[in-house]
């Protein structure tokens, strides 16, 4: 449908940068971008005038919730506590199993997709908890996702994750249960996938390999994932250069630290996405020449993704995101936990990196320029990431005309600092709508939502199952404040 957008602020595209235009407009036609300014434009096409709204490129999420929350639940524990969560060795061993059934699953799917889509995001690459699984995702269930893609209108980079080990806890340690055979059918399961997807040629589903974290894979492994990514084109995203813990036992196992067995294995290359990368030679803990590890992700043109919501929340934080900026390094936003809110994202990035390291440390344009245009390069798509002629119509609109938004300053932010992504209102894809008003037209999202809190209950009672002492779920997740029971409530309400 060709449409003509307008709002208040446009985030456009001007000289290979973004820039703001006051009353300004997108027209698009056949899904494509043909006119950004203001004024009076040339396209006839409908008008929406969404007001008092910021209008960008649609958000770019590469490490994308598609799941139900982990992070509620093991963020506020201690670590020895936290530790015992992904379950016991005998657990793992003896007596792995799906927690959810297919069903149960596709709930799990279709609430986290929603909240992504109503968060303001059009492009994601989905990340889901393995912790409730048997072992692997199954290519089923992504293609499952696929449709659901399809059918609500997003753009999905997908495919099943697969890993050679487990994480476990013995004793109280971590520790591993390992299945290399599971590891290489795993990755058999993926390709089988990726190349269904292309040879589907969907713009809107397009394949990449999902490796889990690194420390739960094999060297070889590794290293056939990187010759088949090779062979296909594909992108490939690594959960590495995480924690401390992740690079003493990759350095005791292979003698190598994580980014030298990166290297090793053929994936420090230009098509490689690294979620998190914490644990660089910029953090302080680490010796060795200043600079080396950042020049070698930019020297290889891999893609950092940074998840500064999340990272917060366990206590960490980038050192730091314009150093990567400043070495050459694309950086790109994820989300990885709930609320899958880049806004919120930004917020807590920008402050908490001013905070531990000064001013210089971030900037608001830097965080927004990796939510488009660093998510679009990482995806070697140009296309996307941009409002200017020629781009796709991938387009969020967020509303500031909420009394609590207060007055406005500069748009970005003004939305950054008092409000968050739920004052997305609108998404287009290719120019087509998937959210409109605040809503995803056909979607019950209060069916959803109760459907999603009974899968919730079912994942919490896993835990109960997987752990070494087989504590209730009371133990494992003890309230913030005592829950009143019953002859509390009797002596409350004077009843007997």
């Amino acid at each position: 449908m060709d449409q003509v957008i307008r709002a208040r602020y446009v985030l456009a595209h001007s000289e290979g940068s973004h820039v703001w235009l006051r009353d300004g407009y997108v027209a698009h036609s056949d899904g494509v971008v043909t006119e950004v300014g203001t004024g009076t434009p040339t396209s006839t096409a409908p008008v929406l005038d969404l007001g008092d709204s910021i209008l960008t490129p649609g958000l770019i999420d590469l490490d994308a919730l598609v799941d139900i929350d982990h992070l509620i639940l093991d963020a506020h524990h201690d670590p020895a506590h936290a530790r015992s969560l992904v379950g016991s060795v005998e657990h793992w061993r003896d007596r792995p199993r799906d927690v959810l059934t297919p069903e149960q699953r596709d709930t799990l799917r279709r609430f986290g997709l929603a909240q992504l889509a109503l968060h303001g995001v059009t492009t994601y690459m989905p990340i889901a908890s393995e912790i409730h699984l048997e072992w692997n995702e199954s290519a089923e269930e992504l293609r499952h996702l696929a449709d659901l893609t399809r059918d609500w209108g997003l753009r999905g980079y997908l495919g099943p994750s697969y890993r050679s080990a487990v994480g476990a806890v013995a004793d109280g340690e971590r520790t591993f249960v390992e299945d290399p055979a599971r590891g290489e059918s795993g990755l058999d399961e993926a390709l089988r996938f990726a190349d269904e997807l292309s040879e589907r040629d969907d713009d809107l589903v397009r394949p990449v390999l999902l490796p889990c974290r690194i420390e739960t894979l094999t060297p070889e492994l590794l290293e056939r994932t990187a010759k088949e990514a090779a062979k296909r084109g594909l992108l490939v995203r690594l959960h590495s250069l995480q924690q401390p813990w992740e690079r003493k036992v990759i350095i005791e196992r292979h003698g190598l630290t994580p980014l030298d067995l990166i290297e090793r294995s053929g994936l420090l290359n230009d098509r490689l996405l690294i979620p998190h990368a914490l644990w660089t030679d910029r953090n302080p803990e680490l010796t060795g020449p200043n600079g080396v590890d950042l020049t070698r992700l930019a020297r290889a043109g891999v893609s950092v993704i940074h998840c500064p919501l999340t990272t917060f929340r366990y206590g960490d934080i980038l050192e730091t995101f314009n150093d990567f900026l400043a070495a050459g390094v694309t950086m790109a936003l994820g989300t990885d936990s709930f609320p899958p809110d880049l806004v919120r994202g930004m917020d807590v990035g920008l402050h908490a990196s001013r905070l531990l390291h000064g001013h210089g440390a971030a900037s608001l344009s830097g965080y927004m320029d990796a939510a488009t245009l660093g998510g679009a390069a990482a995806l070697k798509r140009p296309d996307l990431g941009r409002l200017e002629a020629g781009a796709s119509a991938d387009l969020t609109a967020f509303s500031l005309d909420d009394f609590r938004d207060g007055v406005v300053e500069d748009p970005l932010r003004t939305l950054v600092l008092n409000g968050t992504a739920r004052n997305a209102t609108h998404t287009f894809v290719a120019g087509r709508p998937v959210v409109t008003d605040g809503r995803l037209p056909g979607v019950d999202l209060v069916a959803l939502r109760n459907q999603a809190q009974e899968v919730f209950e079912e994942l919490q009672r896993g835990y109960s199952e997987r752990d070494g002492l087989h504590r209730p779920v009371e133990a494992l997740f003890p309230p913030s404040f005592p829950v009143l029971g019953a002859e509390s409530k009797d002596a409350r309400t004077g009843r007997g």
